[in-house]
């Protein structure tokens, strides 16, 4: 099994912690058993990554899976990260279409979508996308994520429910404390933290990470 089977295995709940910045911070979620990390790749974030800083994103080949996050990027640059080995996946967090995915779908590139969710309206075209999974995030216009802001987990649930095969990622004000709760109510295939793991953006709180996998019983 891959490490993207294996993240998005429906039948346990995986953690991807988003936002790492660091080299130490990587080796560190390896260290721990952390099944993905996602790494920032818009200029507008506050845990922005630049792509020529990314280098050390090469040596986690096959210990962690390596996710790279945009936000209404053209399909050059993730596909240029992905082939040259700094990525498994790809993100696609912003406001992009069906058709905007092509490229990724084309290249036979893994890619979730990230689809922020005010109300069961929003979720209308996510099957569209041809997505390995559907990231569930708060609805944040022009945010982007990593809000800390809780939506309504029914909806979420409900979605679900619908699309038994497709899997969930379920974000959005998620801490150690009501991580369990997100698991058993949405019995999604991961959690993804940003805010909820750090002491500050961008640089993890590794006690925070640790309570995470204890709420998920890894």
């Amino acid at each position: 099994m891959s490490l993207l089977e294996r993240f998005l295995d429906l039948s346990t709940v995986s953690l991807k912690i988003c936002g790492v910045t660091t080299r130490e911070d990587a080796d560190r979620l390896v260290l721990l058993g952390v099944d993905a990390l996602g790494v920032n790749f818009w200029p507008r974030s506050k845990r922005f990554l630049a792509p020529e800083d990314a280098e050390w994103l090469r040596d986690l080949a096959g210990k962690i899976l390596r996710v790279g996050v945009f936000v209404n990027e053209p399909a050059e640059l993730p596909l240029r990260l992905v082939r040259g080995g700094y990525l498994d996946a790809v993100q696609l967090h912003g406001d992009e279409t069906p058709e905007d995915a092509a490229p990724f779908r084309d290249a036979g590139i893994p890619f979730i979508k990230a689809i922020g969710v005010k109300t069961r309206a929003d979720l209308q075209r996510a099957t569209d996308y041809g997505a390995a999974a559907i990231l569930l995030d708060a609805h944040a216009p022009g945010i982007y994520g990593g809000t800390g802001e809780v939506f309504d987990w029914e909806v979420a649930s409900d979605f679900r429910r619908h699309h038994p095969q497709l899997p969930i990622i379920l974000a959005g004000g998620i801490v150690p404390e009501n991580a369990g709760l997100a698991a058993m109510s949405v019995q999604p295939a991961a959690l993804d933290i940003a805010s909820g793991a750090e002491i500050s953006p961008g640089i993890k709180d590794f006690q925070k990470v640790a309570a995470f996998l204890t709420a998920l019983q890894r």
